[in-house]
């Protein structure tokens, strides 16, 4: 099973990118987000200061699924001061590919008041989440520069992961009854 992990800053990109790569490569594929585990699962506020439940939840929620025969796409600022720990770990247990955004802080604020639903935050509040560069350190570890484009990046992480070589697991509707169902239930 692949594990993709895509890092970066707030507002880089990195949530609309591994959404669009899990969903180009289909079923079989688990999208693990750091902010909702952390935020709606644990409702816990990220502090480098205060000691979480939130990295190793993250890091055993990645294992179930690599362990369940699931591809993982895990995205998130994952710092690598509170994640990093459990991550390189994890990263060296599986076949791996680890992407950062490297996006400048003035370009994040851009690419947040262009999301549809910007999350409630002030600029200085992203600024104090902001680390240039804050890379793992693991083999392999790729750099994707603020002038890649959407469906480059994407493009990127797909063959660069192997997952666009992958065949779905669960090809759907083949195997899926439900969806097969929906499929014929459409007027034609």
């Amino acid at each position: 099973m692949r594990l993709v992990v895509i890092r970066g800053n707030s507002g880089s990109g990195k949530t609309s990118v591994a959404r669009e790569v899990r969903r180009r490569y289909g079923r079989g594929c688990a999208l693990i987000e750091q902010d909702y585990l952390r935020r709606v699962v644990l409702r816990e506020h990220g502090s480098d200061e205060t000691p979480t439940v939130a990295p190793s939840f993250v890091a055993a929620v990645v294992r179930e699924a690599l362990g369940h025969g699931y591809h993982v796409v895990l995205e998130g600022i994952l710092h690598s001061r509170s994640y990093g720990t459990v991550l390189r770990p994890l990263i060296a247990e599986h076949e791996a590919s680890v992407y950062w955004m490297d996006v400048s802080f003035d370009e994040t604020l851009r690419r947040h008041e262009q999301r549809p639903e910007p999350i409630p935050v002030t600029a200085a509040q992203m600024r104090s989440w902001y680390t240039p560069l804050d890379l793992l350190g693991v083999p392999g570890e790729r750099v994707i520069p603020e002038s890649s484009g959407f469906e480059d990046t994407v493009a990127e992480v797909l063959h660069g992961s192997g997952l666009a070589g992958a065949a779905p697991l669960t090809p759907c509707p083949m195997q899926c009854p439900r969806c097969a169902a929906k499929l014929t239930a459409r007027p034609g």
